[in-house]
């Protein structure tokens, strides 16, 4: 047997023993997986609290790492693959780093996309909520209709008290054909980034609706609470009683200041007070009772109310205003060293 036979032999041993299919010809029709590693490589996400964000909640949160308590090999184990994928190879569908990684960044986006403000590094210290979870399940299997499972529990705490002010677990699951072509490591990296945002979402609606219910003055929602489809509620607050409307405005001139979808209708009864502070993101206190950060819109009664406002490293101002029925009143604080 000549030496170019004999190589061809042992490429056919070779590939026999190690269970992969080998490609002799660009031409030739691939029977097993095409060549590559069996890691999907994760794109980079923007960090929270970026230039695009829009601030539009004075609720303040951190959000710690999420707890893998998958039962699996390897804490970047996604699934199996049965089928061909271009672009990737071997049987085990892996990431590129740990799936609960994955998962609070996909949380820590969908708060801040949503207008929260989520504090990182030595700041998140300040912050008013502490978001905690653990990933439950986050497989991704690769076969004829590839298919996903997701149970992300979540648990939401006022950083000052302890108390729990939502707890829940989200289920996501879901199933799709890829199609006669097949898949390639994009389109998978696609269906799971998608199916986590979908998650996501739904953990942060339903956070949003129960802290709004707790904590109206940082909101500028109704109180109350709305199901959201597949997510049980563990702990959600009770209904309080109705409370100033609150528009936090981050800077912007008062007359600018965004309106949510969810505004109340102001009463006719009531007046419209705007706070500004210089430097801007002071505590505001209303008659003893904090309210938010400046800059700030609230629905109050008509009459005289003491407004204090905080900031740290600055001495506390404090002044009387007069709020008048069915007109805006506009005051502007200046805090000092």
């Amino acid at each position: 047997m000549s030496s170019f036979l004999q190589r061809i032999a042992l490429l056919v041993l070779l590939a026999a023993v190690s269970g992969c299919s080998t490609i002799n010809d660009a031409k030739d029709t691939v029977s097993g997986w095409v060549s590559g590693s069996n890691t999907l490589d994760t794109p980079k996400s923007p960090v929270a609290g970026s230039a695009a964000q829009t601030l539009k909640y004075g609720a303040t949160l951190r959000v710690n790492n999420y707890v893998d308590q998958r039962k699996v090999s390897s804490p970047r184990y996604l699934g199996q693959m049965t089928e061909r994928v271009g672009g990737l190879s071997g049987r085990e569908l892996i990431v590129d780093q740990d799936v609960a990684d994955m998962a609070t960044a996909a949380i820590r986006k969908r708060f801040d996309s949503e207008g929260y403000q989520v504090m990182e590094g030595a700041a998140a210290a300040n912050a008013l909520f502490e978001v905690t979870g653990v990933v439950k399940e986050l497989t991704l299997n690769i076969k004829a209709r590839d298919d996903i499972s997701i149970a992300i529990e979540t648990t939401l705490k006022e950083v000052s008290s302890g108390k729990v002010v939502w707890s829940g677990l989200v289920i996501e699951k879901n199933d799709r054909f890829a199609g006669v072509s097949g898949n390639n490591k994009d389109d998978v990296m696609a269906y799971l980034n998608r199916e986590l945002r979908i998650a996501s979402t739904k953990t942060v609606e339903a956070i949003s609706a129960s802290l709004m219910a707790a904590h109206p003055e940082l909101f500028n929602l109704t109180p109350g609470t709305k199901p959201i489809p597949g997510v049980t509620v563990y702990v959600a607050p009770s209904l309080p009683k109705a409370a100033p409307v609150v528009v936090p405005t981050y800077g912007a001139p008062a007359a600018e200041a965004p309106v949510s979808t969810y505004r109340p209708h102001a009463s006719e009864a009531n007046g419209l007070l705007l706070v500004n502070t210089n430097p801007s993101r002071a505590k505001v206190y209303l008659d003893g009772v904090y309210y938010g950060m400046s800059p700030l819109r609230l629905e109050m009664e008509p009459g005289i109310h003491a407004i204090s406002v905080k900031l740290a490293g600055y001495n506390m101002v404090t002044e009387k205003v007069s709020v008048r029925r069915g007109d805006n009143t506009e005051i502007e604080l200046n805090l000092e060293r």
